[in-house]
């Protein structure tokens, strides 16, 4: 029996994406809790426990756009003609927040706080769009001779709006889980006072997606909620409660390690409930991943590139975090 190379390549594409959606999210979450952080001292430790490693976190970003683009052509070709614009606005997002990083190290005092707007604004922009193309993707695009049939405006809709709102969410409560985990003092504090917050807000934002998704789609619905789906997908909320319940548990008793984790849980479950709605359509409601596929020859020559360099991006991203491990405290950092 051979390889099934659309599975094969859905995998990474996926796995892309979701290493992309944990390893950048606490960094656009910080961003977006600038505001909460006025103090310039702060601000530099809060920029300092992701100075090191932020640029290499979005490799993962371009991982998953470049296989879609091999492994998948129709798909890539539809998915960005239906979301050029947020994807536009996300991609503005980045640059400020990237820009923002470089230079607000570098500029004068009396300066700097046009950089902390910056990265405030490029963070929330790339985050908010980010969910917005999600939702979109998720609602689903009309397919007619395998080109995209909608309007470049069709994701102005309230679901793919609301989940924009969800990820901010999302990103926000992995930015003070991670200022927990990196900080003392004060920020440390402050960043737990947030956080038993946000955990609330996100559980509220899990269960209006859960409950909107498949009132959307009656096949979400009836994939979920038909015997036996039923019994073989219960564990995802069942495990989505008891996480969350860990979490305000460690949340109250002042852990600093596993409030992150918990949250990276949450996040994870929340990715894999989108998967079982969506399985196996790759351009939502109902072109499938063989239907949207590259010629297998295309498909198992970009597969030893991505065997290849998939091992390195690991091992090099497990030892920038390795290496800058530990908290980080006024005064140290990376300059």
């Amino acid at each position: 029996m051979g390889i099934n190379l659309p599975v094969v390549w859905a995998v990474i594409i996926l796995f892309g994406i979701m290493m992309y959606v944990i390893m950048d999210g606490f960094d656009l979450g910080i961003g977006m809790l600038y505001p909460f952080f006025p103090h310039h001292d702060d601000r530099d430790v809060m920029m300092n426990t992701v100075a090191p490693v932020w640029d290499g976190n979005e490799t993962w970003l371009v991982l998953g756009g470049a296989g879609l683009l091999a492994a998948f052509p129709l798909a890539y070709s539809v998915i960005l003609s239906a979301l050029y614009l947020p994807l536009i606005f996300m991609l503005i997002g980045l640059v400020f927040r990237g820009v923002a990083f470089e230079f607000r190290f570098k500029a004068r005092e009396h300066e700097r706080h046009w950089w902390d707007k910056a990265f405030i604004c490029g963070s929330l922009m790339a985050a908010f769009f980010q969910g917005v193309a999600l939702g979109a993707y998720v609602q689903g695009f009309p397919v007619v001779n395998r080109a995209y049939a909608g309007g470049a405006l069709d994701w102005l809709a309230p679901f793919p709006l609301f989940t924009g709102c969800g990820l901010v969410v999302a990103y926000a409560l992995l930015g003070s889980t991670w200022l927990i985990m990196k900080t003392e003092g004060s920020l440390q504090a402050t960043a737990g006072h947030i956080s038993r917050r946000l955990v609330w807000v996100l559980l509220a934002v899990i269960a209006v997606i859960s409950l909107w998704t498949p009132a959307m789609d009656p096949a979400i619905a009836q994939r979920w909620f038909s015997f036996p789906n039923i019994a073989w997908f219960a564990p995802v909320p069942l495990l989505v409660g008891l996480v969350s319940w860990q979490m305000i548990r460690s949340l109250a008793a002042g852990c600093q390690v596993t409030p992150f984790l918990c949250t990276l849980a949450l996040v994870f479950l929340g990715y894999t409930g989108l998967g079982i709605s969506l399985w196996p359509n790759i351009i939502p409601p109902d072109v499938s991943i063989d239907a949207a596929s590259a010629p297998s020859q295309s498909q198992g020559f970009a597969l030893v590139g991505a065997l290849l360099i998939i091992p390195v991006i690991l091992m090099y991203t497990a030892w920038s975090y390795f290496v800058f491990r530990g908290k980080v405290r006024q005064g140290e950092g990376y300059h």
